[in-house]
């Protein structure tokens, strides 16, 4: 009976948990190497001067010649008000000058009368200044009956909108039938000239950027490189993405056309050729809210858990800032498969291949060689 009875407690208790497989690993060699991406921004190719041309005075359009991407030259007519009300006003301003002028015309004529009255002494002499201070007022009538059909004659030519410089229409905001304001904007035109490339950069990044710095302007289409200067840095963050603007002038017989987009390179925010560690993101996991690795111990043939500082990204590899000294060997993929303490094997592959990132003969200070950032 005793022993069925132990036979039954060892039937029931629990089997004993399989032991852990020892897997091949894929290690690397931490070595520090040298920075080779570039910080890249997306530009825009602009004029230099580009005008939001609107009618001096409001009325209905009746008329635009005026079309997109269209060629102009300096007092071609873009659009076209109805004219009607500012030509009577014109002609009601002309009336107003034939009756000051003959009101002038006879108030001389009295002075003139009263004047040979004067010597004939007929008349005293404030009755001639009388008279006079009439043909004064008359006069001065006249002038402003002149200066308000003068400004009648321009309302009227106000109506017809001209181009005031040589350029290319980028912009149509108002279409015929439309009632308009004075000054609001009806057509853009990019002046012939000067050409600009324009682009954002971060706040963290607008302090290395100043007037008179090279960039490398790369077309997006043709792939063609120009080399520009920086000629403005906003002094202010746009509202919207709080970046600031950047326009840098390149060469406009070699400038790409109107809106075409650009890749800028600053040469300011360069970082090619600094030295620091590098590691490939399958190398990376994620441990609470720290990143870290897998160290390799070759006396043991375990691993270990260390976590890192990520600076920056260089390409498809992450620059560690610290974490990480030369000479480590870590593993490179399958990390999400191994834990604490686990004994594994190094993987060695068919052929024998050249080690990854091994360490130069000079160690330098990690965390000093990846403190400067790279490109995203």
């Amino acid at each position: 009976m005793l022993l069925g009875a132990v036979a039954l407690m060892a039937a029931c208790s629990r089997p004993a948990p399989p032991q852990e497989p020892v897997r091949a690993v894929k290690l690397m060699t931490v070595g520090v190497g040298a920075l080779e991406s570039q910080l890249e921004y997306a530009g825009e190719v602009r004029a230099r001067v580009e005008s939001r041309l609107g009618f001096r005075v409001g009325g209905k359009i009746v008329q635009r010649q005026a079309e997109l991407g269209q060629r102009v030259k300096a007092g071609d007519v873009l659009a076209q008000l109805d004219p009607k009300d500012y030509q009577l006003a014109a002609e009601a301003a002309r009336a107003q000058l034939a009756a000051a002028t003959t009101q002038r015309d006879l108030a001389a004529a009295d002075y003139k009368r009263y004047a040979a009255l004067k010597d004939q002494n007929f008349i005293s002499g404030a009755e001639l200044e009388r008279r006079d201070t009439a043909l004064k007022a008359a006069q001065a009538t006249l002038d402003q009956a002149q200066a308000q059909l003068a400004s009648q004659g321009n309302q009227a030519a106000y109506t017809r909108l001209v181009a005031d410089a040589a350029g290319v229409v980028t912009g149509i905001d108002a279409e015929p039938g439309q009632v308009v304001a004075a000054g609001a904007p009806v057509v853009r035109i990019a002046q012939d000239g000067a050409r600009d490339v324009v682009f954002a950069v971060p706040e963290d990044k607008v302090a290395a950027m100043a007037p008179g710095q090279e960039v490398a302007v790369r077309g997006w289409a043709n792939g063609k490189t120009l080399t520009g200067k920086v000629r403005e840095v906003a002094a202010s963050a746009d509202a919207a993405t709080r970046t600031f603007q950047v326009k840098v002038a390149i060469d406009r017989a070699e400038a790409p056309a109107l809106g075409s987009t650009v890749y800028v390179t600053p040469k300011a925010l360069s970082h090619a050729g600094t030295p620091a560690i590098k590691l490939p993101t399958t190398a990376l996991r994620q441990e609470g809210q720290s990143t870290a690795v897998w160290v390799y111990d070759p006396a043991t043939s375990t691993i270990k858990s260390q976590v890192i500082q990520i600076a920056t990204a260089d390409g498809n590899d992450a620059v560690v800032a610290s974490g990480l000294t030369p000479g480590m060997q870590v593993v490179a993929t399958g990390v999400h498969v191994l834990s604490p303490g686990q004994k594994v094997t190094v993987y060695q592959p068919k052929t024998a291949v050249a080690t990854v990132n091994q360490a130069p003969a000079a160690t330098d200070s990690v965390a000093n060689s990846a403190s400067q950032p790279a490109a995203k």
